[in-house]
């Protein structure tokens, strides 16, 4: 199956749509009780899914993995612009990349940041749910969003460290 730029992108809209489903669903939904009136930014609850995983509501106010959210809060528009100024790096390499699962790759990193930039917009901070545990040490909540980013992380890393070198090139290389 090819992966062209239109489906890459197409895969950026769908992370954005259950990205932002599954926020919606967390923060108006489930960690709202209810007949409370007022911000999402709280919730006493968390929800216990499996014995290593849980729903919780987090506000990310920083950058990944909650990097500089004790800190004073860094301007949600200032990071949505840097993250904006990604994508359009991320397009650009979109359009020239060479292969299905690097387009693929760059398709749901796309989506990602644009999912938490959409929350960086609406709420001034990105909402994080899923807590995952282990013997008492939990690894910083996150999202559908950044689980996009970070398989996408992943795949381009795996890319560059399997792809077989293009034999066209080499030949090409070598007869300099």
């Amino acid at each position: 199956m090819r992966c062209g730029v239109r489906a890459a992108l197409g895969l950026s809209a769908l992370v954005i749509g259950l990205d932002q489903l599954s926020k919606w669903a967390v923060v108006e939904q489930l960690m709202r009780p209810e007949g409370v009136v007022g911000t999402p930014f709280w919730s006493p609850y968390r929800i216990e899914l499996a014995p290593v995983l849980n729903l919780v509501m987090a506000w990310n106010r920083g950058v990944s993995f909650g990097i500089g959210n004790g800190a004073e809060p860094l301007d949600p528009l200032v990071l949505s612009g840097l993250s904006a100024l990604i994508v359009v790096g991320l397009v650009a390499w979109l359009r020239r990349a060479g292969s299905d699962l690097v387009r693929l790759a760059v398709g749901l990193i796309i989506g990602g940041a644009l999912g938490n930039v959409i929350d960086r917009l609406r709420f001034g901070a990105v909402a994080d749910f899923v807590d995952v545990h282990l013997a008492g040490h939990h690894w910083p909540a996150f999202n559908l969003a950044d689980s996009a980013i970070t398989i996408g992380a992943v795949m381009l890393v795996a890319d560059s460290l399997f792809r077989r070198p293009d034999s066209t090139k080499t030949e090409s290389h070598e007869t300099k």
